[in-house]
């Protein structure tokens, strides 16, 4: 039997013999000679790269031939950046002749094959901060978890900053505003944990967004009320509050849509407790006394509650119209109320308060000792602040950690009782660093630029931040103290555990949030004279639409892949109208199965992304095909250079068409480099507007949605660049995989991850890409499981 020779030599005939015309050789031919002094990915690079990548030209900033003699383990930064455009199919670049499929899976094998080896013989698993403060939303989650408390983190601290598109990778810093925000916030959520008795009443005032249509019912509400707001509300002691409403005005101060009586409900955990009736003023002009006595006190038991301020449905009759009637019903100018809208609600109190009652938080902080007892006492201080501390630092604890919440517990128990004594020591463990931030800690004995297995405790927290963007639970800690949580079969079981527990929504609301871009939506308002029909309604509505879509692939551990292409979506009535899907009503969402010739489905079919992938004027092919290059196929253009002009400061006439008015953009030759990749692909996504409606004309003519992929397919419309993206589902799999793992590591995804990354979709492929084996994946790769020193 014949041993066969080494792999390069095995794909350097086939890469021969499809790439080039001039130098054929056949597979036994290379099995019979001597060893080539190049391999198939030295050769592939001659013949075709040194155009634009050789000593001379370098674009891209990337030089092949000072690089292509040496092994490719002297310069694997460049050979994976090399690997990631062939994996794309970008090079050669659009307009040169393109390689065969067999030529690029060889080449590929090649090089991910030796930089595989590279990475198994020196693991380098890269480097996050030692000290990384919990971003806003981890620290709500964190509150939650530790005191069974919600707050509106919001609130209480700025906003984090984001990078590679994740707002958990810049924050390794706290300056001294930030440290002041925290010590404040501290307080107030020690306060409410315990319920203490406050000096003076407080309050809050909640307002609804202004363009938030009022005329049917609200999610949560009782059927047979419209409008108004449901409250989740933390009232921090027992006794009697103050609930004012204020309704909207126009800019004149007349109550909008006054017309006729109308009568407004209070409701405590959907239970009326006042009823109001509204009636136009006597003298028309008078309106500003018609809210000024919408307010009542009501007795809370402290604890958290949902307060609803609402209206009674009263018949309506359809508007009479030639089209469909406009759903937004806010602005008095172009589509004025039908009928009074809840503009705020301000909660004031307590009055008369009681003594604490025994709400949640109190149960998870005095929840070890019988009911009723009255606890006094150092040890039954300390009892209580291990417990505490064991969660809030995410390890096991010792003596010292409890001396300086002992000390403000002494200082407030001797003046003002026990419940005195926790809150003081709760502030305290709240604005500890060994709560603010995840600490990971290099062994003693470490060397420089060595990779090390993190400790168990340590996994935990990065376990837990990924999957629930919070603290560990007492199981995990539990399994991390006894050393178990590195065991393969412990750590799967915790990961799958976790993945079932609701506390994953997190990935929903954190994760997707960022990577889709759904935070954007918030701040987005299109232009209200071309698209009169949009409103907050619209805007949560598609929000949650995407937001459904991932968390079914989520639960049901469906295929990544079905987030691209679906045939059922999320609907209720509001968004059903304005995709134009009929027999869908109410406020309620629900899975709505799609016809064969729908409009709907995949991600980007979704009103979410094709609004934050817009002007507020119009569409932008150059916006939407940057977002799935970066977001769908991982490997977005370089940015612009500085001294090039924007469409509309550069000389293309105004009235062109979009397409015509890119393609004189594309002739400027500083632009066409990355514009011949984005615009071909936006392009197909034409046929919806800036507000992801369904169009077959713009301005009169019909729109043109022939667009392409880097790869130098072509094709027509949304189904077309689906059917493009799927036919390598690895691509989408892999770079859906690089934007988990860097927000699951709290750090960019970098040269030396890719063979971990890969090594992840190649496993993920033998499941069809389902979501728990990428979880699964990225949990037990180096990256995630070690860390490098300095």
């Amino acid at each position: 039997m014949i041993q066969q020779k080494p792999k390069t030599i095995r794909f350097t005939a086939l890469a021969l013999s499809l790439t080039t015309g001039a130098l054929i050789v056949t597979a036994t031919a290379a099995q019979d000679a001597p060893k080539p002094a190049h391999s198939s990915y030295q050769i592939l690079v001659e013949n075709h790269c040194f155009d634009c990548h050789d000593n001379d030209a370098q674009k891209g900033d990337l030089n092949l031939q000072a690089v292509i003699s040496e092994p490719v383990s002297v310069h694997p930064e460049i050979w994976e950046k090399v690997v990631r455009r062939l994996r794309a199919r970008q090079m050669p670049p659009t307009g040169k002749k393109r390689l065969p499929e067999p030529t690029y899976e060889a080449i590929l094998l090649d090089l991910e094959t030796s930089l595989s080896s590279l990475a198994e013989q020196h693991p380098r698993p890269g480097r996050t901060d030692t000290l990384r403060r919990l971003t806003r939303t981890e620290y709500q989650n964190a509150i939650r978890d530790l005191l069974a408390l919600d707050i509106a983190a919001a609130a209480l601290l700025p906003a984090d900053e984001s990078s590679h598109g994740f707002d958990n990778i810049t924050v390794g810093e706290l300056s001294p505003t930030l440290l002041s925000r925290y010590v404040t916030a501290a307080q107030k959520i020690s306060r409410l944990a315990i319920g203490s008795r406050l000096r003076s009443p407080g309050g809050d005032t909640i307002r609804i967004p202004p363009d938030a249509t009022q005329e049917k019912h609200v999610p949560g509400l009782p059927i047979g009320t419209r409008g108004g707001t449901l409250i989740p509300y933390n009232f921090p002691q027992s006794g009697e509050y103050e609930i004012q409403v204020h309704l909207t005005r126009d800019r004149n101060e007349k109550i909008e849509g006054l017309n006729g009586a109308h009568e407004m409900e209070i409701l405590l955990d959907r239970k009326r407790v006042k009823v109001f009736t509204i009636k136009p003023p006597k003298n028309r002009n008078d309106h500003t006394k018609v809210d000024a006595n919408l307010k009542t006190r009501i007795l809370v038991d402290a604890g958290p509650r949902k307060l609803g301020v609402t209206f009674v449905q009263k018949p309506f009759s359809l508007i009479e119209t030639k089209r469909q009637p406009y759903e937004s019903r806010f602005n008095h100018h172009r589509h004025p109320r039908q009928s009074p809208a809840i503009f705020q609600v301000s909660i004031t109190g307590p009055f008369n308060a009681t003594e604490p009652s025994l709400t949640p938080s109190r149960n998870r902080i005095f929840g070890g000792f019988p009911p009723g007892e009255a606890l006094s006492g150092e040890d039954n201080a300390q009892r209580i602040l291990s417990r505490i501390a064991r969660r809030a630092y995410r390890r096991p604890v010792i003596d010292a950690d409890l001396e300086r919440p002992m000390q403000f517990f002494r200082e407030a128990y001797g003046e003002d009782g026990f419940d005195a004594g926790i809150e003081m020591a709760l502030s305290s463990i709240l604005v500890s660093p060994q709560f603010l931030f995840r600490i990971e800690k290099e062994p003693a004995n470490a060397k420089p630029n060595s990779a090390y297995s993190l400790s168990d405790i340590e996994l935990a927290s990065r376990l837990s931040f990924f999957l629930w963007s919070s603290i560990p639970d007492d199981e995990l800690l539990e399994a991390a103290a006894r050393g178990d949580l590195s065991k393969p079969a412990i750590l799967e079981k915790q990961t799958r555990r976790m993945i079932a527990d609701p506390r994953s929504r997190s990935l929903v609301d954190n994760f997707a949030n960022q990577w889709l871009y759904l935070r954007n939506l918030d701040s987005i308002t299109p232009n209200a004279r071309l698209f009169p029909d949009f409103d907050d309604n619209l805007r949560q509505a598609m929000k949650q639409e995407t937001e459904l879509l991932f968390e079914s692939v989520l639960r049901d551990d469906k295929s990544v892949v079905d987030l691209l292409q679906s045939d059922t979506t999320f609907l209720n009535e509001r968004l059903a109208k304005h995709y134009q899907i009929p027999h869908v009503y109410g406020s309620r969402f629900r899975r709505v199965a799609l016809d064969k010739d729908s409009h709907r489905g995949g991600l980007l079919r979704h009103g979410s992304i094709l609004t934050v992938t817009s002007y507020a004027t119009r569409t932008s092919p150059v916006i939407r095909g940057n977002w799935i290059l970066e977001n769908i196929i991982g490997t977005p253009p370089p940015p612009p250079p500085a001294d090039v002009s924007s469409l509309e400061d550069n000389s293309v006439d105004a009235s062109l068409p979009m397409r015509a008015k890119l393609a004189k953009h594309r002739a400027n030759k500083a632009c066409a480099a990355c514009h011949n990749l984005m615009d071909p692909v936006g392009f197909s996504l034409e046929n919806f507007d800036a507000i992801g409606r369904w169009r077959t004309h713009e301005e009169g003519l019909p729109v043109d949605v022939s667009g392409g992929l880097p790869d130098g397919s072509k094709f027509a419309g949304a189904a077309g660049l689906e059917n493009g993206l799927l036919k390598r589902p690895e691509l989408f799999a892999g770079t859906f995989t690089e934007k988990l793992m860097t927000f699951a590591l709290g750090r960019g995804v970098e040269h030396h991850d890719g063979p971990a990354v890969r090594k992840i979709v190649t496993n993920a492929a033998r499941a069809d890409y389902r979501m728990s084996s990428i979880i699964l994946g990225i949990v037990n790769s180096v990256p995630f499981k070690m860390r490098q020193t300095l």
